[in-house]
């Protein structure tokens, strides 16, 4: 099913914003046109999850994070994206890469789609500037994703759905 009309009314570096007006005339949407992204459940040997913490404006708080990146080179494969974003954000490399999954993260006005992976990873390096590299225990991780401490929506479901793969729930 497709709207009858789409105008675009916004185009940023990273965004398009088109206003859709489907058949029904009260049916006029705002949708977001967002690239995609790769995101990284980034565990230790000693099973310990890799996180980032920084400032995020959309929210005015410092929220912790998995990896994650946008899909914004060309002809990189997302398990690339996710390998390239670890080694940037955190400093440590991947040693396996296992997918987990994809989500949409609103929907309901933006059609954003991130790939999900699971990965055992190693410190290689010093991260990005500007970014706080912390670990926690996988079930440390877990139990600040229940009490809230933990809120992206992108690496709680990661910490989840990775927490059950290695249980073999899943």
């Amino acid at each position: 099913m497709l709207p009858e009309k789409t105008e675009e009314v916004f185009r940023g570096k990273l965004l398009r914003v088109e206003v859709e007006r489907w058949a029904d005339p009260d049916r006029i949407r705002e949708v977001v046109r967002h690239p995609g992204a790769a995101a990284v459940l980034a565990i230790t040997a000693d099973q310990r999850v890799v996180l980032v913490r920084q400032f995020r404006e959309a929210v005015r708080d410092t929220l912790f994070e998995i990896p994650a990146g946008i899909y914004d080179v060309d002809g990189e494969t997302p398990e690339e994206t996710a390998r390239r974003e670890v080694r940037e954000e955190t400093g440590y490399r991947v040693v396996s890469l296992l997918p987990l999954g994809s989500i949409h993260t609103s929907p309901g006005f933006v059609d954003e789609r991130i790939d999900l992976f699971l990965a055992e990873v190693e410190p290689a390096g010093d991260p990005e500037a500007g970014i706080e590299v912390t670990e926690l225990p996988l079930e440390e991780a877990v139990a600040a994703v229940h009490e809230g401490r933990i809120s992206d929506a992108k690496t709680a479901l990661a910490i989840l759905l990775g927490r059950a793969r290695k249980a073999g729930a899943v």
